[in-house]
């Protein structure tokens, strides 16, 4: 074992981390990747920025996630064109860590939960990640909006930010502070950045209109000297890394909030990827490789004082429609932010924060893809309900929270939805080689059904009702080569209606069992109860001769001689009938 375990590190490191092929991607077009890179850093620094306030880090730990997360990720993350750094989802579930247990709880939460996404890509579970319904996503995404669009009330108003960490509670309280002193100023320039930012959209795309905004909104701020609040002073520079911050006595207690940032991070970075791929040819993402970049970003962010980072749709869909190809894009976007950081932060520290306030207030709104929801809405009642349920539980409750109930929801509807798949169904004997007579006979005493679809838990207990209101008959055969699936529950019902039959005397035969649900009707004793004096039935002539046997012993038909045949020709022309 101990020489194997090396070998299969090995193995892991070389699936997992940078490769020959990485390099010559890079190679093929780097002036495309280039520009592509620093277009996506124009439109990140404010969405950096923005992200750090409304944190509760401050602006400078949303700049330091962008250039040392968004540069790890794009060195050993799994995608060619993913873009990471901080998100306005991560930020929905920060806001309540720092109110509850402080600034520099989140660097311990950001750490522990690197270290949690890297265990889960040795795991491999990145896989999993295509079973997370559409409706789950659709309703997650719309509730994220909600929450930051929500977050940027207190700075748009420019009123302080009230105490707590529920977001509805503090908004209502934001808006209370306002009304009773109202300045409209931060207000209009939060207003007037959201309209520039999503009807500058419409003109011209291809424009970063959120720098535009933010940078007219400062000059303006500055010329007509308005009370507005800046950002304030910003280091010149990334801090050294240090480990100061780690709250070891509070590693108990920051478990569970680091399991949620760990589980948002890689529900976030995975569907940003997999969005890359449907909007490029060619391009596929490795989501266990992913899980294992993301985890070494929140592994180093902390160390530069940054909050946890993750894969970002917006500025991932920038980042492909400008061109980039390979990860250089990514990486010169966080190059670029790193110049900002240590040659323009005092530049960047006047910006207002109601300008910041307005860019991630329009960020949420161009968030909800109208044409999805309405089309997911439409598709079945189901999907509507999780959709709908899973934003209401993001914006009430938390995201982990949702995502659980959601899956839950989807998960019992799925199962509802295949348990009314199952059928039992009386079916007409064979005519076989009986005479009519005696097929009359047969049909008066004997009766076939016939189970289509799983007998599993969600619906065996219909089963079981369905099959002891059998009427009054001396045989049933029961024909389960159509049952697609068993569980134990399935198999004890069907023991139970079994035995509760014999209690009426009514002998029960089953044909065409297949080899794993003999292994499970076996362990539950229900296999014995389904052998007459011994004997299992593969096919439904051989079960219904073996009725048709019970019922001559027991002298409801006449005894019939066995027909004569050919020893040397005979008949092999039956089909066998399941």
């Amino acid at each position: 074992m101990s020489a194997s375990f090396p070998r299969a590190m090995a193995a892991w490191l070389t699936v997992l981390l940078p490769s020959r092929s990485d390099l010559a991607r890079v190679r093929r077009d780097p002036r495309r990747d280039l520009l592509a890179g620093l277009t996506v850093a124009i439109v990140a620094l404010p969405l950096a920025l923005g992200f750090g306030v409304s944190s509760g880090m401050g602006a400078e730990a949303g700049l330091a996630t962008a250039v040392v997360a968004g540069g790890m990720a794009a060195v050993f993350g799994g995608s060619n064109l993913q873009v990471s750094g901080p998100t306005g989802a991560m930020t929905v579930v920060l806001v309540p860590i720092v109110a509850r247990y402080g600034a520099t709880a989140v660097l311990t939460v950001g750490l522990l939960a690197g270290a949690m996404l890297v265990v889960l890509a040795a795991l491999r579970a990145g896989r999993y990640m295509r079973y997370v319904p559409a409706s789950v996503i659709e309703g997650f995404t719309l509730g994220i909006a909600a929450v930051i669009g929500l977050q940027q009330i207190p700075n748009a108003l420019g009123v302080p930010k009230p105490e707590g960490d529920q977001v509805l509670v503090v908004t209502w309280h934001a808006v209370e502070e306002f009304a009773k002193s109202p300045d409209w100023t931060a207000a209009g320039l939060a207003a007037a950045v959201v309209v520039l930012m999503l009807a500058g959209a419409r003109w011209r795309p291809a424009v970063p209109f959120s720098v535009v905004a933010v940078i007219v909104a400062t000059v303006v701020v500055q010329v007509a000297h308005l009370d507005v609040r800046p950002i304030g002073e910003l280091p010149a520079g990334l801090p050294a890394p240090a480990l100061s911050f780690l709250r070891v006595d509070d590693l108990g207690s920051l478990l569970a909030p680091a399991v949620a940032v760990a589980a948002l991070a890689a529900l976030a970075s995975l569907m940003s990827a997999a969005a890359a791929d449907a909007m490029t040819v060619g391009q596929r993402h490795d989501p266990d490789r992913e899980l294992l970049g993301q985890g070494l970003a929140n592994i180093a962010a902390p160390l530069f004082g940054g909050v946890p980072a993750a894969g970002a749709i917006a500025r991932t869909a920038v980042n492909v429609r400008s061109g980039a190809g390979s990860r250089l894009a990514a990486l010169t976007h966080a190059a670029v932010l790193a110049v900002i950081v240590f040659a323009a932060a005092p530049l960047v520290s006047k910006i207002p924060l109601a300008a910041l306030a307005g860019v991630l207030v329009a960020t949420a709104i161009r968030m909800v893809e109208a044409g999805s929801l309405k089309a997911m809405a439409k598709a079945t009642r189901s999907d509507a309900v999780i959709l709908v349920l899973t934003a209401v539980a993001t914006i009430a409750l938390d995201l982990v929270h949702a995502v659980i109930i959601g899956l839950v929801v989807a998960g019992a509807l799925a199962l509802r939805a295949v348990a009314q798949q199952a059928r039992f169904d009386q079916v007409p004997l064979d005519r076989g080689d009986h005479g009519a007579e005696e097929h009359a006979l047969l049909a008066e005493h004997v009766v076939a059904y016939r189970i289509d679809g799983p007998l599993f838990f969600a619906a065996a207990h219909r089963f079981l009702l369905e099959l002891t209101e059998v009427a009054d008959v001396r045989v049933v055969v029961l024909r389960m080569s159509r049952v697609s699936t068993m569980d134990a529950t399935g198999a004890l019902v069907l023991k139970d209606a079994v035995e509760k039959l014999r209690r009426r005397g009514i002998v029960v035969l089953a044909s065409g069992i297949r080899p794993g649900q003999r292994q499970v009707l076996a362990s539950v004793g229900a296999l014995g109860l389904l052998r007459h004096e011994g004997r299992e039935y593969a096919t439904t002539p051989e079960a219904i001769r073996a009725a048709r046997d019970h019922l001559e012993m027991a002298g409801v038909l006449p005894v019939v001689p066995a027909p004569k045949t050919n020893q040397k020709n005979p008949d092999t022309s039956e089909e066998p009938v399941r």
